[in-house]
Parts: C-alpha cells; structure tokens; sequence
C-alpha cells in the first residue's frame, strides 16, 4: 500500500484532491482521475480481467429465481422475485421473536444453496446492523436483496449501541450548533458539507423509524426526551434508555423479515469481493461468501453490493464491539482496491466496565467490553481516582462533558502515574428512580456482581470502541470502486475527522445508508454484466481434506497469533503513541504474520484455501497494519491520533490520510485476493 499525508508523494495534487474546502461530491470525477494516476505510479498491475458479452443480466436473474425458487416450501415461495426465505405477516415482533423466525428458517436456505452454482440479486448488502438493515428495506421496493451477516442478524455493534441517536430536535438547538460540536470533537478534521448534511438530514431519518416502530423515552411533557453526552452543547441525544441499538435493530428487523424481496443469510461469512477491471475501473459484481455452519463457500453475484459491515476492534484485546468486528470489510475493500482513510483515528470510549474493579469478578473473561455509555457523564456522572480524587477539571475545563479523546487520554494519564488498573465513574448522587429509569441495563450489569450504581461508584477504564477511518466515501456512500458502496462504521464519510462526537455513529449510519440508495439503484438499472461469467472467478475452498486434527491445530495456533496481535496493538498503537513504538508494531505485526502463514503452510494449507478463524486473522492482520501505517503517516497530534513525538497540532497538516492500493502481493496469502483470475 502506499500511503499520502500531509506532504508526501504528489502533494500539490493530494492537496487540490483532498482540500477540505471540497466536498467529497465535489471530490469524485478528480478523485477517479487521479485514483488512475496513483494505480500506474504504485499499483502497476495489468486488469485483473475484462467483461465478456452474452444474455442481459435480467435474464440470467429470471432463471436463477426459477431454480432457487424449486428448493422453497410453497408457504415460502409465493413472490415472484428471489423467493422470500424469512418471510412473515405478522408484524409488531419482540426482538426475541424475530430471532426464533430467523432461527426457524436458516435450515431453508442451507438446503437451496447446496449445488454450488452461483445465486443472483440485484443488491447484496454485507452486515446487518442499522445501516445495512436500513439500505436493504429502501432498495428492496426496486429490486431483490441477499442481507447476508456473519453471525445472528442482532448481532452487530448497533446492537451494543448504549447512548442514542444525536440529532436536532429541540427549537432550542440549532443545526449550525451540532456542526460546530461536530466540527470541534473531530478536531477540525471534519468535511463541511458531510457534516451539514448529516446534521440537516438526521431528524428525519429519526422521524422514519418512529414511522416504523422504533420507541423511544419521552419526557413528562410528552414530547421526545433528549439527553446530552460528552463534546455537546445541548440536550440533543435521542434514546431508548441504555439501549437505543437494540431497540433501532427490532425495529428495522421487523420490517426486513417482513418484506418479501429480502433474504437474510445468518452464519454466512464475506470472504472476498467479487471485481473486474472496465478499462483503467475497478467494478465489483458480489461476494464469495462462507457458510460457517455448513463449510460451504457460495458465490453472490450483485449488480451493486452495499458494505455495512462494521469496525475492526477485535485489533485491540479490550474492545466494547461484539466478536464479529474484525475490520472484514474494511480489509475486503482494501485488497479489492479501494481507497483507505484515516485508520490512525482509532476511538477509545473512556469508560467500559473495569471486571477487575466489581465486587465479585466475572468468573469468565468477556468477550467483548461491557460499554459504560457516555450518557452517565452527560446526565451528571463524575470520574474519580482511587483515593476518590476528582480528576478532570485538571485536564480540560469541560471536564467530565470534554470529548472522548480527552476523557480517555486523561483516564490513561490518571492510570500511569498511578500505577491503578482502574478508575471510578460515580452517579449516585443522583436519584435513584432516575438512575434506574435511565440506565437499567448497566445497573442489572452491575447489580450481577454486587455492585448498586445507586449507591456506589462504578470501576471503569477505557476499550477500543469505534474506528472513525475506513473505505473512503463520497456524499453518496459510494467508492471509487463502481458498484461498490460503503455506510456505518466501515466507511469513512469525513463526519467524524480526528474523533467521532458522541452518538454521531448511528446518525451517520441512517444518513448515508438512506443517501446511498438512489445511486445504488441507477447502478442497478444500468448494469449489463453478464452473470454467466461468474464461474470465471477462481473458486476459494474450504480445507477440510486437511482433517480434523490438523484444522484444530491451525484454529488454536490462529487464536494464539490473534491474543499476540492484539497485544502488540495494545502495547504499542494504543491512547497515547510514539513514532519508535509504532516502528517497533510495524515490524512485529510484519513477522508475526509471516511465521502464521508459514504454519498454515506447514500444515497443508493451500493458497485458495479460506476458514473462518484463518480469513478473520487475515483482515485483522490488514487492518492492524493500515492503521500502524497511518499512525506513522500523521506527524502531529490531533484528535485521536496522540504521538509524543508530534505532541502538537500543526495546521499544515489539517487534511486525511490517504492510503492507496498497492501493487498485489501474491506471495502472501493474507494479501491475496483468493478469485483474482483473468476474464476472457
């Protein structure tokens, strides 16, 4: 790969390419120019492959639907689009309900997809959180949609998501006042015209799933009760107690399971993109994807494929995402050719649950962090040291309201003078009717290990939280990959520049999801590949000839590797950098992945070879590594990105980091993309 910030290769055009006094709409007839011009200087590779001729795809769509439809139960084929797996009438669904439904139908979709012969929609979305969810119900009414998700459709980090949707909903507030917040928080790295828009669009998305069924508090008066976190200057956060994600996620689930021209695929893991090169573009036309309960791989051919699937925070050992964010589809995206931004701006949330600080300690190690939301600190939580010491006004004079970079960088402070393991976040001082009313979650967490948050204070430290770069998007989600679009977490829109402001994740989630339809759908229109060109790609395979005994050894040496990654990535890229640390996590991330892939190797593996564990350790090791790049890139400190040896913000360098595809590495097997094969 190769790296642009700041002034480094080319910075009269990366300058006019990625001034911030463009907008990102503005920047993409240069970007896709000069994205040709950085392909020749450091890609050099000839096209991948070239697109045949033959039948129309709406024809090959046809026949598709009329075999797949052959293996569905009558009940369940009566659409006459791409029959409707999950398909139910009844609506109002508690989340549990909607799970059991889904549950109850994976077996159905196992038994159609056995012959190995490729499956056509006209949208294939990757990840099935909030914005994943919300692109599939939109595009749905235009054409059939595959939502395919690696593990439960709920489980997703807007599952987890605690703190709520920001957005302006109060004649008190205004939208130039979120921009300012937003803008200030992000370290005036921001996009202007990205933060106006989503700021101006956010209530109605908001409005739009309360249209759907989504709940949320209200106060006495009866109107939406808003409450305010950290880098806010007014009550603008919009909840459903200490557990918004999980209400927005039944919601929206309710709505797919009952839409005919959606089918979900749980347990089915994205291994590659599926892309072509039309001259001097890269095009995407689907996925391979695994089934990891069946261990079969099946080809999903798209006429536009939407990435909304999440961050990488399993890069880190303490993380608040669930198991399934390891950066997938920022690594996908990568080896597929899309541009890379601002991995370096790694956000962690100052206060997840510190297990070692309960008073009886969880009898198993989490698997992912128990989230702390920002909303205590907003609704008056105070942090204190050990010996009960008020720190924060001694950092910032916001306080325990500054924003996360602050608040985390002060807990880190706090932790290495005093050599503690822990702090204490402290709202007891507030009523208890009111605590239990607003944050009943942590308080049955807690209330788990014996400690009353009413009455006492709650240990905390900080974890890995949010990834605030990823596939660089345009105003409308989409890539400099055609066909190819990215919303949530994995995109990096340029709303959050140097740090996300608090509960701007959804939002900008439910914006660009719904910004990226209109697009996707003239894509759609317009595509004429031929699907019978799919079996051109080379076809991964699951190493199941390598026999049990051998598969448990890679999966236990792979688990090991990834503890080691973890901490290394701890230890050395974590709240607080130095260029000599950063150094040293390049050239370890380099040879521990060299001695992993050499013990595949050793044991059998094949270079078309995929699993679960192997291609999550892969994406891990990508991501790990773009972000240690991009750390080393930014020679100052701004927002996240804090370097003792540039501990001061310098103006000169107030643009993104840029990270370009680089020449193909097929020497690695973590590098490769495993269906990269000529098309004649």
């Amino acid at each position: 790969m190769s790296v642009i910030e700041g002034a480094s290769s080319h910075p009269a055009a990366a300058e006019k390419l990625f001034s911030y006094q463009d907008s990102p709409s503005k920047l993409l007839p240069p970007f896709k120019e000069f994205y040709i011009h950085i392909n020749i200087i450091f890609i050099g590779h000839q096209p991948i492959h070239t697109t045949p001729e033959g039948l129309q795809w709406q024809a090959t769509s046809r026949i598709s639907r009329i075999s797949l439809k052959r293996c569905i139960p009558k009940e369940l084929s009566s659409s006459s689009n791409v029959s409707k797996i999950l398909r139910f009438h009844k609506s109002g669904y508690s989340h549990s309900q909607i799970v059991k439904k889904l549950q109850y139908h994976k077996t159905v979709v196992t038994a159609c997809l056995r012959d190995g012969s490729p499956y056509y929609f006209d949208f294939v979305v990757i990840g099935s959180g909030v914005a994943g969810l919300r692109y599939a119900l939109e595009v749905a009414k235009h054409g059939t949609v595959a939502v395919v998700t690696k593990a439960e459709p709920h489980e997703s980090n807007t599952n987890y998501a605690q703190g709520g949707v920001s957005a302006v909903l109060c004649p008190l507030d205004s939208i130039e006042s979120h921009m300012q917040d937003t803008i200030i928080a992000g370290a005036y790295l921001c996009d202007e015209e990205t933060v106006r828009v989503v700021c101006t669009e956010g209530p109605d998305r908001i409005r739009e799933l309360i249209a759907m069924g989504a709940s949320f508090d209200h106060g006495e008066d009866g109107n939406l009760h808003l409450a305010r976190e950290g880098g806010h200057s007014h009550h603008r956060i919009v909840h459903a107690a200490d557990m918004t994600g999980r209400e927005i996620e039944r919601a929206l689930l309710n709505a797919v399971v009952n839409d005919p021209n959606i089918s979900v695929f749980e347990h089915h893991f994205a291994i590659d993109l599926l892309t072509s090169q039309d001259g001097p573009n890269t095009v995407c036309h689907g996925a391979d994807i695994l089934n990891t309960e069946t261990k079969e791989v099946l080809r999903f051919i798209s006429k536009v494929t939407l990435l909304a699937s999440g961050g990488a925070g399993h890069i880190y050992p303490s993380t608040t995402n669930p198991p399934v964010a390891t950066g997938d589809g920022i690594a996908m995206a990568h080896r597929a050719q899309a541009v890379i931004s601002n991995m370096e701006f790694v956000q962690f949330h100052p206060t997840a649950l510190a297990d070692e600080g309960l008073p009886s300690v969880p009898s198993k190690m989490r698997e992912n962090a128990f989230l702390i939301t920002e909303a205590v600190r907003g609704d008056g939580g105070i942090l204190y040291n050990l010996d009960m010491e008020r720190f924060m006004p001694l950092y910032d004079e916001r306080a325990e309201l500054a924003p996360r970079d602050v608040v985390a960088r002060s807990i880190d402070d706090q932790l290495k003078k005093r050599n503690e393991k822990y702090v204490l976040l402290d709202i007891s001082h507030k009523p208890r009717d009111k605590i239990l009313s607003h944050f009943p979650n942590i308080a049955a967490e807690c209330l788990q290990y014996g400690l009353d948050i009413t009455s006492q204070p709650i240990p905390v430290v900080p974890a890995a939280h949010y990834m605030c770069g990823g596939v660089r998007a345009g105003l409308q989600g989409e890539t400099n990959v055609e066909g190819l679009y990215v919303a949530g977490e994995v995109a990096c829109t340029g709303l959050h520049g140097a740090n996300r402001l608090a509960s701007n994740s959804l939002l900008e989630a439910l914006v660009f999801a719904r910004r990226a339809v209109q697009p996707s759908i003239d894509h759609m229109k317009s595509s004429n590949f031929d699907g019978y060109a799919a079996d051109y790609w080379e076809r991964p395979t699951v190493p199941m000839s390598l026999g049990n005994n051998v598969l448990g050894k890679i999966i236990r040496r792979t688990s090991d590797v990834r503890k080691e990654l973890q901490s290394i990535m701890w230890d050395y890229v974590g709240i607080v950098r130095s260029t000599t640390r950063l150094t040293t996590a390049e050239q370890r991330i380099g040879e521990l992945e060299l001695e992993w892939e050499a013990y595949l190797f050793q044991q059998g593996w094949g270079p078309t070879m995929v699993g679960l564990e192997a291609c999550e350790m892969r994406n891990l090791f990508c991501c790990a590594k773009l972000v240690v790049s991009s750390a080393l890139a930014r020679h100052e400190s701004r927002g996240l990105h804090y370097t003792t040896d540039f501990p001061d913000l310098e103006e000169s360098k107030r643009i993104p980091t840029i990270i370009f595809p680089g020449p193909p590495l097929n020497n690695t097997w973590s590098s490769r993309q495993v269906h990269k094969q000529q098309m004649c």
